[in-house]
């Protein structure tokens, strides 16, 4: 294999994001009620996308035509060897279904496969939009919820056992990497999940978005790609939108071998309309698939230097708070309660007087209250610019400064 320089991308250039409509950085004010704090939260990456992809799209633009696109056997190319690469895992060209983002399809997905009065299994605490859309289309939360055990939360498949069984079970919705835990399910633990829900009958979405984001030593598991028989019940949602910082251009990979779940699954998304990509997303994702591995890896890299960075300034500067540590995602999930354990005080706090914000803890529900998802996918300076805003807040918050 031919050596390369390592870290030879900036990750540590700060640009400006403000004025583009950025959800992250314009939307404070409308999230949070305040336009002065750091945002640490939305889950995107404050880096620039790989150049590769930036000059693909300069490229497209310029030929000034931006007629309907249809989906390309180049495109579908990219994908398969993605995943043959990376996972070992062999792709078949119709086994992938073009959707808007992960969401949409898992919407799409309970559309499909359950009906109104139907319970979905979750393991909170966990991504709140599912919540949301559960809820949304009249379906009912069936919560597994997962067990903090040293500092490293488990699986509790007593209890899913149990909520397996429930007859109005139809669902389960699994995530790994976790957002925002950063847990990855092992190889033992998705088989025991998929053995529980294929014994009752409930259909399996996993949601693999943050797969290729994981730190050293820590191995991922493609949940269908463990049994044929998983295969053939269950929907893979991934996508490239968070492994180059492309969530804005609003394109998925929804990966179902079973012909029949694929034929249900592309009827629910027709009764909305014409299921075609927008005439950047295509491109931008063939090219960061085809070009831009070594760009991935060296942010896996910067990743792993902000997190033991953060792991050590908190164990130095705030030690009251405690580190969830992830074994993928650039999501933190961070235990406040030793500092304010009232989810509504602790984010007015983290609000006015950190002058950060985060995403608190209570939404993802069940087990979330008093902690609090950082997003460190950010230049370190920045990085750093919050943590010393923590500290110093928390500092004053210990001597009763800010609290009511």
């Amino acid at each position: 294999m031919v050596s390369r320089e390592k870290g030879k991308y900036d990750f540590d250039e700060v640009t400006d994001r403000r004025n583009t409509s950025s959800e992250k950085w314009d939307s404070l004010k409308e999230h949070f009620g305040y336009d002065d704090v750091l945002p640490m939260w939305v889950a995107d990456m404050d880096f620039r996308s790989p150049e590769p992809v930036v000059e693909a799209m300069v490229s497209r633009a310029r030929h000034g035509i931006f007629g309907y696109t249809a989906m390309s056997r180049k495109y579908y190319s990219s994908v398969i060897h993605w995943y043959r690469r990376r996972y070992s895992w062999n792709l078949k060209e119709d086994w992938i279904v073009f959707t808007p983002g992960v969401i949409p399809a898992i919407s799409h997905a309970i559309m499909a496969f359950t009906h109104p009065g139907d319970k979905i299994i979750v393991q909170p605490p966990v991504y709140y939009p599912f919540f949301n859309i559960i809820e949304a289309n009249g379906r009912v939360v069936l919560e597994n919820p997962l067990k903090l055990v040293d500092g490293h939360y488990e699986i509790d498949f007593y209890d899913l056992e149990l909520k397996a069984n429930d007859p109005k079970a139809k669902m389960m919705i699994i995530c790994s990497p976790h957002n925002p835990l950063g847990r990855i399910w092992t190889r033992n633990e998705l088989t025991r999940i998929g053995k529980i829900c294929m014994g009752n009958g409930l259909i399996v979405i996993s949601d693999e978005i943050h797969s290729d984001i994981r730190y050293p030593g820590v191995s991922f598991t493609n949940f269908a790609s463990i049994s044929r028989e998983f295969s053939d019940n269950s929907i893979t949602c991934t996508s490239a939108s968070k492994t180059f910082n492309l969530a804005g251009l609003q394109i998925s990979n929804i990966i179902i071998p079973n012909p029949r779940i694929r034929k249900d699954f592309k009827n629910s998304i027709s009764k909305i309309g014409p299921d075609l990509p927008n005439s950047f997303a295509q491109l931008a994702v063939q090219v960061a698939y085809d070009e831009c591995e070594e760009w991935l890896d060296d942010l896996l890299e910067y990743l792993k230097g902000n997190l033991d960075f953060l792991k050590d300034f908190i164990k130095r500067n705030i030690p009251e708070v405690k580190i969830v540590e992830p074994e993928g995602t650039y999501m933190v999930w961070m235990d406040f309660r030793a500092v304010e354990g009232d989810p509504e005080k602790l984010q007015e706090f983290l609000l006015k007087v950190a002058k950060v914000a985060f995403v608190g803890g209570d939404q993802f529900r069940t087990g979330g209250a008093g902690f609090e998802r950082v997003n460190i996918a950010c230049p370190r300076s920045l990085l750093e610019k919050g943590l010393q805003q923590l500290a110093g807040a928390v500092k004053a918050y210990r001597k009763g400064v800010g609290k009511k």
